[in-house]
């Protein structure tokens, strides 16, 4: 029987082909490869083009050889889940040192999503059973990505803002 929050990932567990491991698997490695790029870009302030494509390349090398691995060699859910943990945890880092070293006005809300965004990749690292029946670990990650979202939107605009404003300071 198939337990879960949401109603979509009733149908994605229930109906597990895969095609739709695939693109999974494929799609969360693309997302937190992007996330990785924005996060060193932002952090290290590289404006200059060399340097962006000298991080951005082997990036995307290291994703595309990797969804081309599970995709036409052998599909691995655990060195899939390594990958994607490294990734992840590679990014939480990187943020929460620019968290440390930068004096943004919005930092907390930074702080705020690296923190509780470590800890609700526990729930999908360490998953269990659904409790009472209802709702697993699997779940919970999912119902955690909705206000984490909405505060790293807010962490997102705060900061369009506050560069906006430091760019037109310089330009004066």
């Amino acid at each position: 029987m198939c337990y879960s929050f949401f109603p979509c990932e009733i149908n994605f567990q229930c109906r597990d082909v895969e095609l739709m491991e695939k693109l999974d698997y494929s799609s969360t490695v693309v997302l937190l490869g992007y996330s990785l790029i924005v996060a060193i870009l932002r952090s290290c302030n590289l404006r200059d083009d060399a340097a962006r494509v000298m991080v951005t390349a082997p990036v995307l090398a290291f994703v595309t050889t990797h969804i081309m691995f599970q995709n036409f060699y052998k599909l691995n859910y655990g060195w899939n889940m390594i990958v994607c943990v490294f990734m992840a945890v590679l990014q939480l880092l990187i943020w929460a040192i620019f968290g440390r070293v930068t004096r943004h006005p919005s930092r907390w809300k930074l702080w705020l999503v690296v923190v509780a965004g470590g800890l609700s990749m526990l729930l999908k690292i360490c998953d269990f059973p659904p409790y009472e029946g209802y709702v697993d670990a699997h779940a919970l990650w999912h119902a955690t990505t909705v206000p984490l979202t909405y505060i790293w939107w807010s962490f997102v605009r705060d900061d369009a803002a506050f560069r906006t404003m430091n760019l037109l300071k310089k330009a004066k």
